[in-house]
């Protein structure tokens, strides 16, 4: 039925929607910045809104008519319970604090990680097929293809944390070659952000996200 609602829904040209709610605006822009990267593999239904909120009433005012998940502050979900219980399994509370009043079946993730670790916990819901609704994520052939495989070797490591020296010694390569290598594949992934570089490894396949 779920599904059936999404074919119908964008058939008539209605987009999916991710929402995230939070006090702090600092927060939503740095969610909408995660989640631009990786809506296009979280499923198969073309492009999805980001839609970022301060407050519930706020996201209320607005109505999204087609919600794929909720990324909400915690304390936010705990006081909207009633709204939320009955579609818990769309929703990621963002917590701040070791301590929870939410139920043991929510997922959490602690957004006090540092930038790595948080695109990690991401990543690895998503492997998990808890942000696709079991579907598998969307890679593009000309994607898969658009780096070489030396620039895919090299990308594997610097998401995993190596540096150049140590990447050099362990594809028996020179470290200016490394340079050279880091330089084309940032123009053709189209950013030097690791972060933005990791989605792209993980979601090309490239590197596993428990590897990282």
């Amino acid at each position: 039925m779920f599904f059936r609602r999404i074919y119908y829904l964008c058939n008539m040209s209605i987009k999916p929607t991710i929402v995230v709610i939070h006090p702090n605006s600092l927060c939503c822009m740095a969610m909408r910045t995660i989640l631009v990267d990786i809506a296009p593999f979280m499923g198969m239904w073309g492009d999805v809104e980001i839609a970022t909120f301060n407050s519930m009433e706020q996201m209320e005012q607005e109505c999204p008519e087609l919600v794929l998940h909720y990324f909400v502050a915690e304390q936010v979900l705990v006081d909207n319970m009633p709204y939320f219980a009955p579609q818990l399994r769309r929703c990621i509370a963002l917590t701040e604090s070791d301590e929870s009043a939410l139920p043991e079946a929510c997922r959490r993730v602690d957004i006090r990680r540092p930038e790595q670790e948080l695109l990690k916990a991401f990543l690895m819901m998503q492997s998990n097929a808890h942000l696709t609704h079991g579907v598998e994520p969307q890679i593009k052939q000309e994607d898969s293809e658009l780096l070489s495989q030396r620039e895919k070797d090299v990308l594997a490591l610097i998401v995993k944390g190596y540096i150049n020296k140590e990447i050099a010694d362990m594809l028996n390569i020179s470290t200016p070659t490394v340079i050279f290598h880091r330089r084309n594949l940032s123009e053709k992934i189209g950013s030097k952000s690791i972060g933005r570089q990791t989605i792209y490894a993980v979601m090309n396949g490239i590197v596993d996200p428990r590897e990282l």
